[in-house]
């Protein structure tokens, strides 16, 4: 996909961000460490009343199944809250016998490097906020061990100068015949051997939402001729790991799911082998997404493989599955994220998170009904992402997020798992609240990536029954500083069903309003879009109702462009302009309504656009439609029907214009179906 300039468009595939979920706190219940009281020992120890937005927290996967005696993974729930700044307090209390909630409350340096502290049973050993650290070393949990909570961490750097390092068996977390164990939100990186081992018998664990990164090893199970791990593996991103991503050796149940294994080019680490099942297990990989790993499924002759749903982009070399394994939903409920929205989804929610509140499934936290946010400091909130992530996952309720008045630098994202939210700004005008960030698909990450198309944006919608009201959201990257790198720079991008921009402005200028998502419905009323090129695209079925256009220069002060590029699946609605004024300050005839876009040159797209009851500005051209990537425009889906002003025109083969039978079926109520958008 090229723009006007014929410079190349990179756009990655469509992503985003559940079961499960990110973590997250009732706005009523935000935990404050280290403002409790001192205990009789001494030990800073938080009340019950504040542990409790978060301390009966219970594991789901294999890790909740009543097993040896134990009836799911609860951690120290029920035991005394302390938190902890010292490694002399951190190994006291996590080896002790009796149950804790241990918050760690600073970076904890292990002496000797290498060191893993013991864990006994029923522990749970938390980060405060991101505060959290263990550094050079880790834990460990010996046989018989159990009931196991390990959450919000960052473990890190034990790494000894070696890659294969054979020496030093230095773990994030090493499981020796324990079970019932959670590890959760954690980022684990540079260690000197693997990042999670669960060896020998170890079972009932589940590993969700954590970012594993930047190790030789990145994940081992097995060291065990025995056929007894049950393991569930879900929501993690691997990245830059060279194996055992996992490697799963002789385990009876293991369930993979919704994981991301990236391994990036033109780096120093190269990925010899992604999900590996070995010996005689029996596996379970599903709607998980591979990007340039390199051998990205493998498994032994002996061992069984079920594979379905998964994505991989980029990957080379083996990609195997056979055998029937068997059903993970006999041994506990879980739901599926798309795989296509897993690397957005995890990219904004696995490791540590600043506020901590439940994730289970069986324990929701009730949502405040109101969030005030406020940049000068004086509400809840200071930030619309803090307030988002007050949110309690899976929440049942509309929540509404109060934005006062102001300008707010950086990016927003509402992820799947927080549905019902409706984010408006308070000002008497949408001018008033503006969210603004300026990144661009060839921007660098301070990690040396590129942001992509779908990751530049400055607000992301990936729930269902969002609202956005009142406001502006802009990319404001400048184009003139650096013609060289991609530029397509979103403002606003959905990826959710069922969400309604009511009075908001979008502005931008390639790429502005990403609405993506195939068959998934979004209404616009009342708003705004600005930009010059392909402004408006994706694959949702959109309406753009009663609304305002602007067509504006490029950044050199051209006038070129097209408006819409829908990427539309086959058998799904496109785009429907209706209503709607389009115009600008730019020459006549300069700019295209549309443009087909079979993004990744998929000829089994059919995109759709229709712009009904509009005025049309003399900037429009004689023949608003024209091809993309080789794929005629005319052998897709592009119409008007019943437009006025300057840029309108009557039929022709260059201008299909819908008769009224025609325009009949294709009203604002047949793109919207059984949805009605009401402002709530």
């Amino acid at each position: 996909m090229s723009d006007t300039r014929g410079k190349p468009r990179h756009r990655r595939p469509r992503t985003v961000l559940l079961a499960g979920a990110p973590l997250v706190v009732a706005a009523a219940a935000a935990l404050a460490y280290g403002g409790g009281f001192l205990g009789a020992d001494g030990a800073d120890s938080a009340s019950a009343a504040t542990a409790a937005a978060w301390a009966d927290d219970t594991a789901d996967g294999f890790a909740s199944v009543d097993a040896q005696g134990q009836d799911g993974t609860y951690g120290g729930r029920g035991g005394e809250t302390v938190t902890v700044k010292t490694l002399a307090d951190l190994e006291k209390y996590a080896t002790a016998s009796k149950p804790y909630v241990i918050v760690v409350a600073g970076a904890i340096t292990m002496d000797p490097v290498g060191k893993e502290i013991k864990v006994a049973s029923d522990k749970t050993i938390v980060g405060a906020g991101t505060a959290g650290h263990i550094v050079g070393g880790g834990f460990f949990l010996g046989t018989g061990v159990h009931n196991v909570i390990i959450r919000n961490l960052t473990i890190r750097d034990a790494y000894q100068g070696i890659w294969n390092d054979k020496d030093h068996d230095f773990d994030a977390v090493q499981m020796d015949g324990a079970h019932h164990v959670w590890i959760d939100h954690n980022d684990l990186r540079r260690m000197a051997d693997g990042l999670i081992d669960v060896r020998k018998d170890s079972t009932n664990v589940t590993v969700s939402w954590n970012k594993l990164s930047n190790d030789n090893k990145a994940f081992g199970i097995g060291w065990t001729e025995n056929v007894v791990t049950d393991i569930t593996i879900h929501h993690n991103w691997i990245r830059e790991t060279e194996q055992r991503n996992p490697s799963t050796d002789n385990a009876a149940h293991a369930h993979l799911y919704n994981n991301y294994l990236q391994d990036d080019p033109d780096t120093d680490i190269t990925s010899s082998y992604g999900n590996y099942s070995r010996g005689r297990t029996r596996m379970v990989l599903e709607n998980s997404y591979f990007q340039g790993v390199n051998n990205p499924v493998i498994k032994d002759d002996t061992a069984t493989l079920v594979q379905r749903g998964s994505v991989f982009s980029g990957t080379s070399g083996r990609n195997e599955s056979g055998g029937s394994a068997f059903t993970p939903s006999d041994f506990y409920a879980y739901t599926l994220d798309r795989a296509a929205d897993v690397p957005g989804l995890l990219k904004s929610g696995v490791g540590p998170r600043s506020s901590i509140g439940t994730t289970s499934t069986t324990t929701k936290a009730a949502a405040a009904s109101t969030l005030i946010v406020a940049a000068d400091g004086s509400a809840q909130y200071k930030t619309v992402q803090a307030a988002v992530d007050a949110v309690p996952a899976n929440n049942t309720a509309r929540v509404d997020i109060k934005v006062a008045p102001g300008t707010y630098r950086g990016t927003v994202t509402v992820p799947a798992n927080k549905p019902h939210v409706t984010i408006v700004g308070t000002g008497s005008s949408r001018t008033s609240t503006v969210l603004v960030e300026g990144h661009a698909a060839g921007s660098k990450k301070p990690d040396g990536s590129t942001y992509g198309t779908s990751g530049s944006a400055t607000v992301t919608v990936l729930a269902a029954d969002t609202q956005l009201r009142n406001l502006s959201v802009s990319n404001d990257y400048d184009e003139s500083k650096d013609t060289s790198i991609a530029a397509q720079a979103v403002a606003l991008r959905t990826s959710a069903d069922k969400v309604f921009l009511d009075s908001v402005s979008t502005s931008g200028d390639q790429d502005t309003l990403l609405l993506d998502g195939a068959g998934k419905r979004v209404y616009m009323k009342n708003s705004y879009v600005v930009g010059n090129v392909d402004f408006i695209f994706g694959g949702a079925t959109a309406v753009i109702d009663q609304s305002v256009i602007t067509l504006k220069k490029r950044w050199d002060g051209t006038s070129a462009g097209y408006v819409m590029a829908p990427s539309t699946a086959g058998g799904k609605k496109g785009l429907l302009v209706n209503r709607t004024t389009i115009g600008g300050d730019v020459s006549a005839g300069s700019f295209h309504l549309g443009r087909n876009w079979h993004a990744g040159g998929d000829a089994s797209l059919d995109p759709q656009a229709t712009v009904r009851n509009s005025t049309l500005g003399a900037a429009i051209k004689a023949k608003p439609w024209t091809d993309m990537g080789g794929f005629s425009w005319k052998d897709d889906r592009f119409a008007e029907h019943k437009n006025t002003g300057a840029g309108a025109g009557s039929a022709s083969a260059d201008r299909p214009q819908l008769s009224d039978a025609q325009a009949a079926q294709q009203e604002v109520a047949d793109w919207l179906g059984d949805w009605t958008p009401t402002a709530s």
